[in-house]
């Protein structure tokens, strides 16, 4: 059965870009220190050839990128992001786009859904099959867990205080009670997973 998650790189500070994200600066005033593990070893991701990462890292962030079978992203997300061109964050799963506003032009290879964060996980579990949904935005990841839709927590936790931008968890009403799952330490990242307590 298919589990909703996220995976994010966020700062000591807890923070997934730095300030004033935009389209033309997707992560914002320096959040491009939140993804120097990307390329700072020599392994090349079987999914992302184009990102060298530690040894550790690697194993990481290919398991997590393998579980993938469809990604939910909030319109802000999406359109600091350009709309990916037309195609997503990930390289195989279909995207879904939590939006009260219309798919712009060139947008057909993705689903835009208005009617709330429960239809949309509806839908993209059901496009995942047998993978798994990923939850890409802080603001949809805040709507998921207040909705108790979410079944897993994972931080990329880099040793930086931005000091200010997007939080990875926005606020939210009430307590969402974690479980450690794991820990793994790699070189300028730390990969925390935690189990949603229900």
């Amino acid at each position: 059965m298919s589990k909703v998650f996220t995976a994010l790189a966020a700062s000591i500070d807890g923070y997934i870009t730095g300030p004033d994200p935009n389209p033309e600066r997707p992560l914002g005033i320096g959040g491009d220190q939140l993804f120097e593990w990307y390329r700072d070893g020599d392994i090349p991701s079987q999914l992302y050839p184009s990102f060298r990462l530690s040894a550790p890292s690697a194993e990481v962030f290919d398991q997590v990128a393998a579980r993938v079978g469809a990604v939910i992203a909030g319109r802000k997300t999406y359109d600091d992001s350009n709309g990916w061109d037309g195609d997503g964050p990930h390289p195989t799963a279909p995207l879904f786009v939590l939006s009260h506003r219309p798919a712009p032009p060139g947008a057909s290879r993705q689903t835009f859904v208005e009617s709330g964060i429960s239809d949309a996980i509806g839908a993209a579990t059901h496009a995942a099959t047998d993978r798994d949904v990923a939850l890409v935005g802080s603001e949809v990841v805040t709507a998921a867990l207040q909705a108790g839709l979410v079944d897993e927590v994972i931080i990329h936790q880099v040793p930086v205080l931005l000091g200010g931008g997007v939080r990875y968890f926005g606020q939210m009403t009430g307590a969402v009670q974690l479980t450690r799952l794991g820990v793994v330490t790699a070189p300028g990242v730390t990969h925390l997973s935690f189990a949603v307590v229900r």
